[in-house]
């Protein structure tokens, strides 16, 4: 980890900024090594001509991968958006009981599902919306991957069993949207299509693009901002370094252990060896904006994961760019289905 103190207030970091440039041409080489020569999946057709899926959620990290996805796959090979969103039974309650009080609010209810009402489904749908814009040639196949609560207590017990040692309520929250998301089972709309009805559909694709580290990699996490605030930048890199440092004890292994469930090989391209190694010699205030001037071109982007929200910048999506970090669980609503006080680090009972 480079641990390099900038001796004066670093310069400020825009589209044109070399690292962002070199960032855009290192992830597009880690992307190219796991999407290109993919080999036909057994399902694979003129309609369901799809071998890669994205894990999507609407957000910087996966929508950037689908959008230089595009420019590395053939252009007559549709690439899936797997987006999931939960029943949850205390968001539910809570938007009934809000809605015998509010009028307005008894409409909106009516207008939107609970899988619709979900912050990846939102997020998701402008994020495949921005996509049609900026890659008009591509189509994307939007999959609405919708899960009853009824559904989540039946694959619960098998959840626990594939992150095990793993056993905390965050874990099986993430858990349970990763297992769900993989298995790519739900409704589909193409985007040469947008108009007509969604239908059941279930990808062929047996690899999917996840984009897990990039959170870690570049201060994605509110705790990294809270960190510049206590101890400035030493603080912040600690906090980097302990990131990447647990990623594969925290994270790697519960993931892909839950991602392989549905026989489907998830791909990590922020992982990348290669560009790990590059990035953690980055000094830090090339990843992100904590300390750094305002970009006049760009006033609205946040610190977080600054480089990686000019990249997507450069590639034309302005709108995923100022996307807001949410965790999986919070996004998906798969956290605190149930009744009670617990916490994200209680352990499983």
């Amino acid at each position: 980890m480079n641990k390099l103190l900038p001796e004066s207030t670093p310069p400020q970091l825009d589209t044109e900024s070399p690292a962002v440039k070199s960032l855009e041409e290192k992830l597009r080489e880690s992307l190219a090594v796991r999407i290109q020569n993919v080999r036909e999946p057994p399902e694979f057709s003129v309609e369901r001509n799809t071998k890669t899926a994205v894990l999507f959620s609407g957000g910087l990290d996966c929508t950037l991968l689908a959008r230089l996805s595009h420019e590395l796959l053939p252009g007559d090979e549709t690439v899936d958006l797997l987006n999931v969103a939960f029943e949850n039974p205390r968001v539910a309650a809570a938007a009934a009981a809000s809605s015998k009080k509010d009028k307005a609010a008894q409409v909106s209810s009516k207008e939107l599902s609970v899988y619709e009402s979900c912050p990846d489904r939102i997020t998701g749908r402008a994020a495949f919306g921005e996509l049609q814009r900026v890659c008009p040639s591509r189509n994307w196949r939007f999959v609405a991957i919708d899960i009853p609560y009824v559904e989540t207590l039946a694959h619960r017990d098998m959840v626990k069993r594939l992150m095990r040692p793993h056993n905390t309520e965050m874990d099986l929250s993430i858990a349970c949207a990763l297992y769900f998301a993989a298995r790519g089972q739900g409704t589909a709309v193409d985007s040469r299509q947008p108009d007509a009805t969604p239908k059941p559909y279930t990808t062929p694709a047996r690899v999917l693009l996840s984009g897990l580290g990039a959170d870690e990699l570049f201060a994605g996490y509110s705790r990294h901002g809270v960190a510049f605030a206590r101890a400035g930048f030493p603080g912040l890199i600690d906090e980097i370094d302990l990131d990447v440092s647990r990623l594969g004890k925290r994270n790697l292994g519960r993931d892909n252990r839950v991602l392989a469930h549905w026989g489907r090989e998830t791909r990590f391209p922020y992982l990348d060896e290669d560009f790990v190694s590059w990035v953690v010699q980055m000094p830090v205030w090339e990843k992100c904006g904590f300390g750094v001037p305002e970009d006049a071109v760009a006033p609205a982007l946040d610190a977080e994961k600054k480089a990686l929200r000019l990249v997507a910048l450069r590639l034309g999506m302005s709108g995923v760019a100022r996307e807001k970090k949410r965790a999986i669980q919070f996004g998906s609503r798969t956290a605190k289905m149930e009744k009670g006080r617990t916490k994200g680090t209680d352990a499983l009972s």
